[in-house]
């Protein structure tokens, strides 16, 4: 169904942080469906949350009946666009096309490839791997004044330390790819990152010195942690899309821990929740945030949306599970590892006596000493598998083993950890 107001909707969800003409960009929206891009490189073997915004993105838009074309930079991905300090290691034509596989099929589950304006997904390798250098310095170079090049903020601070010929050019292809939509398909809006602005706008500069037609563009936020760095794949922490590289389990857990203060602008950005359910949440967070109302609502949102309902009530489960709400014996290992693997504890080698509940809460370590062990079991501030422990001698059997492989110790009602057996 077609929605006129969908630009209105993104700038109440603080997803514009950046445009050309706001009013050309409103009109081109609300006359009708227009064709719009976004593109991902092959970089790394995932996508991660600052992708994540993008396609949630796409998404609004696509529900607002518009149609969607997303680009996997099997050609940008050999080169990389240039960080603000050091060259990127430029990975194998092997990697990037794996790589490039990967990304297309984590895309390929936020879009719609079916109904009127069913998604296409496309890759900026189809044509640009025969092109000749004569070609493209003819037809895109030279529309590229290398004084406008020097002033970009990324070239810029690169320029005292070196920058290659290689990253330098990185705009003209990112630019080409837009020309190219725009003459294969009638692509007329692109959408991405603000860290890409600059090559956003300069594509839709060359539609319009190459075509003399108009081109639109947005930039989203930079999202940060609560210390102001960002959140991707060549910053520590990274958020990973993809199960194999982040648990589904961990992917919750982050969710369901952020801070008030960011939970709105992140309910907004990332979860389809209407604008009344949001702005209840908001008042929730306010007003009781010891029930941390936005926090649960925005990873079970986010979790469904990337892992799937299914995985997201498993992880809801043994969240309940591990605190005391719950039978740990209904998990399965995959769950048990992820969670506890995230929760911390210790290693014990199989086939070996287990040692007694005393010794087990100093390995985890939920105590401190062995004296101070035994005083929480002595206070009923012990647990194992959340039955109360009574006797600070107990020895846990094999039959105590959650899946054949866990011990789950906690002490009081928040502090959790396991124990890997084998």
């Amino acid at each position: 169904m077609f929605s006129p107001n969908v630009l209105d909707d993104l700038v109440w969800r603080g997803l514009v942080a950046h445009s050309t003409d706001l009013d050309d960009l409103r009109q081109a929206l609300a006359s009708g469906s227009i064709r719009y891009y976004v593109g991902f490189d092959p970089t790394a073997p995932s996508l991660h949350m600052g992708n994540l915004v993008q396609l949630v993105t796409a998404r609004r838009l696509q529900k607002a009946g518009h149609t969607p074309y997303i680009l996997v930079g099997g050609a940008t991905g050999m080169i990389g666009d240039p960080k603000d300090s050091g060259e990127r290691t430029l990975n194998s034509a092997d990697t990037v096309a794996e790589w490039t596989e990967r990304v297309r099929s984590q895309v390929s589950g936020f879009v719609s490839f079916e109904g009127e304006n069913a998604a296409t997904v496309v890759n900026n390798h189809d044509w640009t791997a025969d092109m000749s250098v004569i070609d493209f310095l003819r037809d895109i170079g030279k529309h590229f004044p290398i004084n406008r090049m020097l002033a970009r903020d990324t070239v810029r601070r690169r320029l005292e330390s070196g920058i290659s010929y290689t990253e330098f050019s990185y705009v003209l292809l990112q630019s080409m790819d837009f020309l190219t939509l725009n003459r294969l398909y009638g692509v007329t809006l692109q959408h991405g990152g603000s860290d890409q602005w600059g090559n956003i706008t300069a594509g839709a500069e060359l539609i319009r010195r190459v075509t003399g037609g108009q081109a639109h563009a947005f930039a989203t936020p930079l999202i940060t942690k609560a210390d102001g760095t960002k959140y991707g794949k060549t910053e520590g922490g990274a958020l990973w899309l993809d199960p194999e590289m982040m648990t589904p389990y961990a992917f919750y857990q982050f969710w369901l821990n952020v801070e008030d203060e960011k939970v709105g602008e992140l309910l907004r950005i990332f979860t389809e929740l209407s604008h009344e359910e949001i702005e209840a949440l908001d008042t929730q967070t306010v007003e009781k945030p010891f029930l941390r109302a936005g926090q649960k609502a925005l990873a079970a949102e986010v979790t469904t949306l990337v892992h799937g309902a299914e995985e997201t009530e498993r992880i809801k489960a043994a969240s309940a599970a591990l605190f005391g709400g719950g039978d740990l014996h209904d998990l399965p290992l995959a769950t048990l590892d992820a969670a506890l693997v995230e929760a911390g504890g210790g290693r014990l080698d199989g086939g070996v006596a287990l040692p007694t509940i005393v010794d087990l809460l100093v390995d985890a370590g939920l105590a401190n000493s062995r004296g101070d062990a035994r005083r929480t079991v002595n206070e009923g501030g012990a647990y194992l598998n959340n039955q109360r422990v009574t006797d600070p001698e107990l020895v846990p059997g094999a039959d105590d083993l959650l899946a054949g492989a866990w011990l789950v110790l906690r002490r009081g009602k928040k502090r959790f950890a396991g124990i890997r057996v084998g």
